[in-house]
C-alpha cells in the first residue's frame, strides 16, 4: 500500500512539474495569472481524487497508476496512446504560445468559465470512478471484471471521456486563448478513435459487453452518438 502511494504521489508531482514546464516556458514568462490559477484548479481535484481513493478504493488507484504508449498491450492503442499524448500536450502548450505572442485575449469572465469546465470535468471524472472501479488508464480486462450498467453507464458507454472532453474545452479558455480551442478537435478524434477501438476489445474480452453495448446505444453523447 505505502509502495502504491508512493507510486502515485510520485506521478502526481512527475504531472506537476511536466505541465508547470509546458505552461512556463513557452510563454516565457512567469507573469502569467490564468496559468497558475489552472493549475491550482486543475492539481487540487486531482490530489483529493488520489486521496480519496487511496482510502476507499486502492485497487482502482493502482489501475490509474499504470498508464502511457508503454503500458498499453494493444499495438494499435500503444499509437493511440502517444498520439493523445501529443494532442495533449498541445492543448496545454498552444495556449501558451498564444499568451507570449498575444495572439488572442480571454476576458476574466471567459477564464473563469474555462476554469469552472476543468474542475466539472474533473468532478464527472471522480463520480465516474466511484462507479466503476474497472476504469483503467489502459486498455485490459481484470480476472473479475463485470460490466457496470449503472450511474452514468445506463445513458452513455464511456461518460469518463464526456468528463475528460468537458475538462479539455475548459483548458485553452482557462490560459486565456481562443485559437487554443482549435487543439480540441485533434484531441477529440483522438478519444473518439480510443473509445471505438476499446469497444472492440471489451466485446471481444469482457462477458456481457455485446449485450450491454445492444441496450445502451449511445457511446459519449445521449440522444446523439
Amino acid at each position: 500500500m505505502k509502495d502504491l502511494n508512493k507510486k502515485a504521489f510520485a506521478g502526481l508531482l512527475q504531472l506537476f512539474i511536466s505541465m508547470t514546464a509546458l505552461l512556463f516556458l513557452p510563454a516565457w514568462t512567469f507573469r502569467y495569472w490564468q496559468a497558475w490559477v489552472f493549475l491550482v484548479v486543475f492539481f487540487v481535484p486531482v490530489l483529493a481524487i488520489t486521496l480519496y481513493f487511496m482510502q476507499i478504493d486502492p485497487k482502482l488507484l493502482e489501475r490509474r497508476t499504470v498508464s502511457g504508449p508503454v503500458a498499453e498491450k494493444e499495438r494499435r492503442q500503444k499509437i493511440i496512446q502517444s498520439l493523445a499524448s501529443i494532442a495533449f500536450i498541445a492543448v496545454i502548450v498552444f495556449p501558451a504560445i498564444d499568451h507570449r505572442r498575444a495572439w488572442s485575449r480571454v476576458p476574466t469572465y471567459g477564464v473563469a468559465v474555462g476554469d469552472f469546465l476543468v474542475a466539472f470535468g474533473l468532478i464527472g471524472v471522480f463520480f465516474v470512478f466511484k462507479e466503476n472501479s474497472y476504469t483503467s488508464a489502459i486498455i485490459e480486462v481484470a480476472a473479475e471484471q463485470k460490466v457496470i450498467t449503472t450511474g452514468p453507464y445506463a445513458r452513455v458507454r464511456h461518460p469518463m471521456y464526456i468528463g475528460a472532453l468537458v475538462m479539455l474545452l475548459g483548458v485553452p479558455l482557462a490560459l486565456g486563448s481562443w485559437w487554443g480551442l482549435l487543439t480540441i478537435i485533434p484531441m477529440t478524434m483522438v478519444i473518439v478513435w480510443r473509445l471505438l477501438d476499446e469497444e472492440r476489445f471489451l466485446a471481444r474480452n469482457l462477458s456481457g459487453y455485446s449485450e450491454y453495448m445492444k441496450k445502451v446505444r449511445y457511446r459519449l453523447l445521449p440522444f446523439l452518438w
